[in-house]
């Protein structure tokens, strides 16, 4: 296998470095950290990644809009889909006890997941840019009276000891990721497997158009797994719809629906077909 270099939006050790890492497992791939989601696209974009991991949608705090927005600006393919179970642990330097702890940093989105739990703990909260630099803070401060909410694998890379684990609220978090590359996947057996297909369209405006779009999949029993919606820049209340569709384009029922949305749409790209990883998979691996 060719070397695989994926780029993520993050510190080493962040949330999106665990879901690629996974994601390509047992694979041995080297990640290359991106201060912003824009740099993580242009990074495959450009080919100094062979892949990039993203976040598209997490189930507690809904859609990340800005890449749904980068996703129509490069031209680059959906391959794959991986469900993160989102836990956030209590890191700290080693030696450190629970008791110990006075302040804990971390994301202001961790923090909140981890209300109950923290003011259980009677601590301070400290909110910092993202999870893997507050884990990166506690190790340069060196003060045994700090922790950091974070991945386990932030633990891992900044020489920490896991205090606790699964401190959320709520377990039911998870963050959907899309792996990206500049040329779609391979066209498998489509009559064996489990597949996801994920496109962008405009629509002319008119009575029941949406409707219509929306038809040509139930015509077909064809399962619609995520409807999101974009402004088009420079057009007032106009709108992208990104639908995700249970099925490979290749399979004739999802072509003879592309092809009855194409001449409905004013725009209509196809941003991939994928294996489907749902998410009891992955509860029961």
């Amino acid at each position: 296998m060719d070397e695989i270099i994926v780029a993520f939006q993050g510190e080493p050790g962040a949330y999106s470095e665990l879901a690629a890492l996974e994601f390509f497992a047992p694979a041995t791939v080297q990640t290359r950290p991106c201060q912003t989601f824009d740099e993580a696209f242009q990074a495959v974009s450009q080919g100094t990644c062979t892949h990039g991991v993203l976040p598209i949608e997490n189930s507690l705090a809904g859609s990340i809009h800005r890449n749904y927005d980068l996703l129509l600006q490069h031209d680059l393919y959906i391959v794959g889909e991986y469900p993160l179970r989102v836990q956030h642990c209590l890191l700290a330097l080693p030696g450190s006890r629970i008791e110990d702890i006075h302040r804990i940093y971390s994301h202001p989105q961790a923090l909140a997941q981890c209300e109950k739990n923290l003011k259980r703990l009677g601590v301070e909260v400290v909110p910092e840019a993202d999870t893997a630099g507050s884990a990166r803070l506690v190790r340069e401060l060196n003060d045994p009276h700090a922790g950091a909410l974070a991945s386990r694998r932030a633990a891992q890379v900044n020489s920490l000891q896991i205090l606790a684990k699964n401190m959320e609220d709520d377990p039911a978090n998870y963050t959907r990721f899309l792996t990206l590359a500049r040329q779609p996947a391979e066209i498998p057996d489509t009559e064996v497997g489990d597949y996801k297909t994920s496109i962008v369209f405009s629509l002319k405006n008119y009575p029941g158009v949406l409707f219509k779009a929306l038809g040509v999949f139930a015509l077909r029993e064809i399962d619609l797994t995520k409807i999101e919606s974009r402004p088009i820049p420079g057009h007032v209340w106009e709108y992208m719809f990104y639908i995700d569709f249970a099925g490979h384009q290749a399979q004739r029922n999802c072509q003879r629906a592309l092809e009855h949305l194409g001449e409905l749409a004013t725009y209509l790209r196809v941003l991939g077909s994928y294996p489907r990883r749902r998410l009891e998979d992955e509860v029961n691996a």
